[in-house]
């Protein structure tokens, strides 16, 4: 071969093989280790307790912080883990973090971890990628494993940024605190309102990451503005969360993701949609169950400013989904669009539920296909 197309040759493959390395900083997915199960050598360990900053391959840690197996015991309580064997434990006021690298600045990211609560009812934990930061309450067990998946969302300020996840707790014991597993990562892709729907994100397509191995979701934790949201498009206007789910795990009423209203009406999700005043719109969405257990009369209302609609939904908690529309004339440029659920709802297990929302589409009239009826419910 000739040392000109030999050079060249060699030269594409050096640049795809950097593509590839820099595609492989973002990937979505777990972090690297991000589920704990290379651990600690024996020597940086002190019984459970982690005694090296950089023990824990690829993380770096701070504070009293624990290396759990599952199956550990706490007292007459037995710790587990919900993927692999291990997880960390953070004391008060320790912390994990990871730098991550090859980020775009001004594009948004999520990050989904799983965490348990242990030995207080009012734990909780903050998640850092500076600027940004946020508090994720755990008062609340949603799941019947003990388990939650939690999301969190920050817009890159630049191409590097390190990623913590700290216990602020302030326990009479140090080492209460959280159990912390199954760190991922996802690059989001807000999508934007076309003259097919006005809202975005209507189908709950884009969000966080959620872990292939877990079934109960991820929480959109409560409190969540739209620009940072890890639900782009989407604020949680409540004092509960709303839990993202996949069509792996549940029931989904169109595409991949949907949103269970799991809280009542403390569980609510909204978004503002520009619209012309005086001008005719209507609100088309799926109302469901997600086929995991969660029976009896549901109602889900929907709100467009002073408009409502309630629709009722009988659960047999098998799966299944109804179509209802709200039509609506606009009284101003910025229109509120809002679910909610009337009622709480549990499982036999006491884990909570509710019913699902999802292909949230807005048109205005002008556009509305004229082979749409109204749509009972």
């Amino acid at each position: 071969m000739d040392s000109s197309v030999t050079s060249l040759f060699t030269l594409f493959f050096l640049l795809f093989s950097f593509h590839q390395h820099a595609l492989a900083l973002i990937v979505d997915g777990l972090l690297p280790n991000g589920n704990f199960e290379y651990g600690p050598k024996k020597s940086e360990m002190n019984g459970t307790i982690v005694t090296g900053r950089y023990a824990i391959p690829n993380w770096e840690i701070s504070g009293f912080v624990e290396y759990i197996e599952s199956g550990h015991k706490q007292g007459d309580m037995l710790l587990v883990v919900p993927e692999g064997a291990y997880a960390v434990r953070l004391g008060n006021e320790a912390y994990i973090k990871q730098k991550v690298t090859g980020l775009v600045v001004g594009i948004y990211y999520s990050i989904t971890f799983s965490a348990a609560r242990t030995c207080a009812q009012a734990e909780r934990l903050n998640v850092t990628v500076a600027p940004d930061s946020g508090v994720l309450p755990m008062q609340t067990i949603y799941s019947s494993d003990g388990w939650d998946s939690y999301a969190w969302a920050f817009q890159a300020d630049f191409t590097e940024a390190e990623i913590i996840i700290h216990n602020p707790g302030v326990e009479e014991d140090p080492a209460c605190g959280p159990l912390v597993d199954s760190v991922g990562f996802r690059t989001l892709y807000p999508p934007r309102p076309t003259n097919k729907n006005l809202l975005k994100n209507g189908g709950f397509e884009e969000g966080p990451y959620v872990f292939p191995n877990t079934s109960w979701g991820v929480l959109i934790p409560p409190n969540i503005e739209d620009d940072h949201s890890p639900l782009p498009g989407w604020m949680i206007e409540s004092l509960k969360a709303v839990r993202y789910i996949d069509s792996d795990h549940y029931l989904v009423p169109q595409g991949r993701r949907a949103v269970e209203l799991v809280a009542g009406k403390e569980s609510a999700i909204a978004q503002v949609v520009r619209t012309v005043p005086g001008r005719n719109y209507v609100l088309t969405f799926a109302v469901g169950d997600a086929n995991n257990k969660c029976e009896g009369s549901m109602i889900v209302e929907a709100f467009a400013d002073r408009d409502t609609i309630k629709v009722p939904y009988e659960s047999k908690g098998t799966g299944g989904f109804k179509r209802a529309e709200l039509r609506f004339n606009a009284v101003s440029a910025r229109t509120r669009i809002m679910f909610l659920s009337t009622f709480y709802h549990t499982r036999i297990d006491a884990a909570l539920c509710g019913p699902t929302i999802d292909d949230v589409k807005l048109l205005s009239m002008r556009t509305v296909p004229h082979k749409l009826g109204r749509i009972r419910v």
